[in-house]
């Protein structure tokens, strides 16, 4: 009985869910309407949804309820009660390999094709494993955070004490369960910052020095610039972004990290901004380029069903817009850090091209962050000198 209420559940909230909405912020509101349902029916609830999605564009003429069985037998490495009571035969098989499932599933559904979960693998950039990639969709990324230099102690022994079972990374990065609480172990602090994996390797291509004046263009929440802050606290920084409401929050999370010397500007970055910028010239910029978010779609799986590949073209034009107008903002002979969470090459490798073909600028180093091997987001990273 309880797994034919959960199929009817999956079936409410799938009917409800309205596309182009991220699942992040539609289930909140959901259950806020729904205060019956107790925190498991909420947690199996949101398995199931987002699991669901992980199937992609697979099977997309059988029924939901059919293809809900069979990305609940993909994503599951230990059996439970839903997939038990509804396909007992694939949850006796729950801990085979993914191959070994998709032999399984194949026998059943003989359309089944690996690559429609994922259907546009001809588009990654190069050095990416097309398998790999596509299998780690049916994975649950960890939740990943960096520790501020002096608290290594202090965070392992708050994450030991609150039973929470972790791996150190290397270099102060600390991998979680995803959905820990971390706000229920470590009350207001500066001990850490929430960080992919990925998002901390690009610091490596930073490489700033005392004294730099540095500009991260499309700053966001300012997660680039507290790893750069990091590296070198004693540069001078300027932020920018195009939403007023995320360089509020910049603040606030700035102000908790003890980061205080900056300059903060609203900018649109496609248009002209020399009367702003007339008399700045930066040691280092990063480029943390607006993008499909294709890396990241492990997080939100919901985004591969709503995807549609001429929008690579949208954001090609977009980050060639940007990177124009930033990097002529750059001194003689230093870098400009290109990254994007996008795994795609019109996103990634095209623009590197553009921007040493159009900008005049010298590729150094680039790389695929291959996080869909760690549990992490897939990004992109390019360092190029002017």
């Amino acid at each position: 009985m309880k797994a034919i209420n959960q199929l009817k559940t999956f079936h409410t909230i799938l009917g409800a869910y309205p596309a182009e909405t991220p699942l992040s912020k539609f289930l909140p509101g959901f259950y806020r309407q729904n205060k019956q349902m107790g925190s498991t029916d909420r947690r199996v609830a949101t398995r199931l949804i987002y699991n669901y999605f992980r199937l992609g564009r697979a099977l997309p003429d059988l029924p939901a309820e059919d293809r809900l069985m069979v990305t609940e037998f993909l994503c599951n490495t230990q059996t439970n009660s839903f997939l038990q009571h509804f396909k007992p035969e694939w949850a006796a098989c729950i801990s085979f390999d993914t191959d070994e499932k998709i032999k399984l599933i194949t026998a059943a559904h003989p359309d089944f094709n690996l690559n429609d979960v994922f259907p546009w693998v001809g588009e990654l950039s190069a050095g990416i494993n097309k398998a790999s990639f596509l299998k780690s969709i049916f994975i649950q990324p960890d939740l990943f955070i960096r520790i501020n230099a002096g608290f290594d102690t202090q965070v392992k022994a708050g994450l030991t004490k609150a039973g929470i079972t972790f791996k150190d990374e290397g270099n102060g990065c600390i991998s979680l369960p995803n959905g820990t609480r971390l706000e229920a172990i470590f009350p207001k602090h500066n001990w850490f910052e929430v960080q992919d994996q990925s998002s901390q390797q690009t610091a490596q291509f930073f490489k700033p020095e005392k004294w730099d004046n540095w500009w991260d263009a499309c700053a966001a929440s300012g997660g680039k610039s507290l790893l750069l802050h990091s590296l070198q606290p004693d540069i001078k920084l300027v932020v920018s972004d195009i939403r007023e409401s995320i360089l509020v929050n910049l603040d606030e999370r700035f102000q908790e990290a003890g980061l205080r010397r900056y300059q903060k500007k609203l900018l649109d970055l496609t248009e002209n901004n020399d009367q702003v910028l007339h008399n700045y010239e930066f040691d280092g910029i990063i480029l943390d380029a607006p993008c499909s978010g294709s890396g990241t779609w492990g997080r939100t799986p919901e985004m591969i069903s709503q995807f549609d590949i001429h929008k690579t073209d949208f954001f090609k034009r977009l980050q060639q817009s940007i990177a124009r107008n930033v990097a002529k903002h750059l001194k003689p002979g230093k870098p400009i850090i290109y990254i994007t969470c996008s795994a795609f090459k019109a996103e990634n490798e095209a623009i590197v091209d553009f921007m040493v073909k159009e900008l005049n600028l010298q590729l150094e180093e680039m790389q695929v962050l291959k996080g869909y091997e760690h549990k992490a987001d897939t990004m992109f990273v390019a360092r190029l000198i002017a």
